[in-house]
């Protein structure tokens, strides 16, 4: 089994909703008393604010890809960034990143899609709107 990497913190709530998320969903489709294996860097939420107050775009793509480099030196197969706002700058980092990225807008969209769903509401941070 591939290990996932969670970069956390940016969104302490939903970094906890990942977490039982994907343990709730793995439950469900194997009915055994395993758990996925995860490993999580939380990262600095003021220092995320503090580049995204400044516009310093490149400055959270380092920060972030500082996180990414992180889960893969610890063994992550792949990664998720567990909050909307880092994502502005998620086609700067996943190219650069170590390790395949799965990106919060695409897995929405695909999901979407395959549900038939027309109309979606996006609530995020000001950054995010």
């Amino acid at each position: 089994m591939k290990t996932l990497g969670i970069i956390g913190g940016l969104g302490p709530e939903s970094t906890l909703d990942y977490y039982q998320r994907v343990i709730a969903l793995y439950r469900e489709r194997t009915g055994d008393r395993h758990y996925p294996e995860f490993i999580m860097v939380s990262i600095d939420l003021k220092k995320g604010l503090d580049f995204m107050d400044t516009g310093d775009l490149s400055g959270m793509g380092d920060f972030l890809l500082e996180a990414i480099g992180k889960l893969a030196r610890a063994g992550a197969d792949f990664g998720i960034i567990s909050a909307n706002t880092p994502h502005i700058v998620f086609d700067e980092v996943a190219p650069k990143s170590p390790i395949p990225l799965i990106s919060i807008v695409e897995a929405t969209r695909a999901a979407a899609k395959t549900q038939n769903l027309k109309r979606l509401a996006l609530f995020g941070t000001r950054y995010t709107m």
